[in-house]
């Protein structure tokens, strides 16, 4: 199965001014660890779409607010991309998922679910506790398999390298139009776990 997707995007990360500037200076984008993150840990970005970044960076309210939105864009290199938009990376998640679901049973644990927002009327599970254990459990399974096949002398073929990237596509927002099979905020999401994917940070026109 091949999992390797060389193709250079742009994405793009909503956050605020004071943040996009020190992006652009050199420092690094900040690895996302919530337990509810659609991807799992990375840094994350809106790919082809600066008009999503920003009114996802425009829409945060209380605390997290930001007080100048911005989105800064990105040229990344997908690199050994986990594409949730192929049917070979679902198929890898599914498989992660059972060794998941097996390993939760067997320490009595509860499994994690995803769930709705009572503010998102369009009923999107904005909080992906589920998603985010399973792509979790996969990173750790090939960091484990790694472990030990160094610690056996590094013999025999090596088992599968570490992901790069994740990359998933999204329906959400409800109907674009009465009637549509589309909806209005569809997106594609890009989580980078490699920061040397990110190949350069610029300045977002119109942003």
């Amino acid at each position: 199965m091949s999992r390797l997707k060389t193709a250079f995007v742009l994405g793009y990360h909503g956050c605020g001014l004071d943040t996009a500037e020190r992006l652009l200076d050199g420092e690094d984008f900040k690895s996302s660890e919530e337990d509810f993150d659609w991807l799992g840990p990375g840094a994350y970005f809106w790919e082809s779409d600066p008009d999503r970044a920003l009114e996802w960076a425009t829409e945060r309210k209380g605390a997290r607010a930001f007080k100048e939105p911005y989105a800064v864009g990105a040229v990344i290199d997908l690199g050994n991309c986990l594409d949730l938009t192929t049917r070979d990376g679902t198929r890898l998640l599914g498989l992660s998922y059972e060794s998941f679901e097996k390993g939760q049973t067997v320490g009595g644990l509860p499994m994690p679910i995803n769930k709705d927002l009572a503010s998102d009327p369009h009923r999107d599970r904005l909080l992906r506790r589920l998603d985010c254990a399973v792509i979790r459990h996969l990173h750790q399974n090939i960091a484990d398999e790694r472990d030990t096949w160094r610690a056996a002398g590094a013999s025999g073929s090596p088992p599968p390298a570490p992901f790069d990237t994740v990359r998933g596509m999204f329906p959400e927002g409800g109907e674009a139009f009465p009637g549509a099979g589309f909806q209005a905020r569809t997106h594609t999401q890009i989580a980078v776990l490699q920061p040397s994917c990110i190949k350069g940070v610029f300045r977002s026109r119109g942003a």
